[in-house]
Parts: structure tokens; C-alpha cells; sequence
């Protein structure tokens, strides 16, 4: 599902694994967007880091194996 733009603070969960991401930077290399992705979960802190590649279209920005979702994980 394409959004109109990513940003910092969105929840996107995994399609294969149904783990939810929340997106904690994003940042411009050459000419391609990257997202930074952490698992939103309890033991964040632990967690590692995702990098992946924003795909941009002209109906939006999504990340690829990745659906946005507004709703926040319950912990």
C-alpha cells in the first residue's frame, strides 16, 4: 500500500512475519530514500536496525514486503 509520502513516527508491519516497524529515520543517498525501521516491540532497546529502500511511484511511497498501518502495537 502506497502512502503519499514516509516519514518518522509511521508503523509499517512486516507481510511475512506480521511484526510491526516503526520508522525512526530517513535519509537521501545518491539518488535513492532509505528508511531506518526498528521492531516496535518491548524490547526495542535490544533490537536491531533495518535499512531499506523507499520505492517511489506516482501513486506514492511504500516499502517493499512492508503494509503501512496507522494503528500502534500493544505491548
Amino acid at each position: 500500500m502506497a502512502v503519499k509520502s514516509i516519514q518518522p513516527g509511521q508503523f509499517w508491519r512486516n507481510d511475512q512475519n506480521g511484526d510491526t516497524y516503526l520508522v525512526t529515520k530517513l535519509y537521501d543517498e545518491v539518488l535513492a530514500q532509505y528508511a531506518v525501521l526498528r521492531r516496535a516491540a518491548a524490547d526495542t532497546a535490544s533490537s536491531e536496525t533495518l535499512r531499506l529502500k523507499v520505492v517511489k511511484s506516482p501513486e506514492g511511497a511504500t516499502l517493499p514486503g512492508y503494509t503501512f498501518t496507522q494503528d500502534a502495537p500493544e505491548f
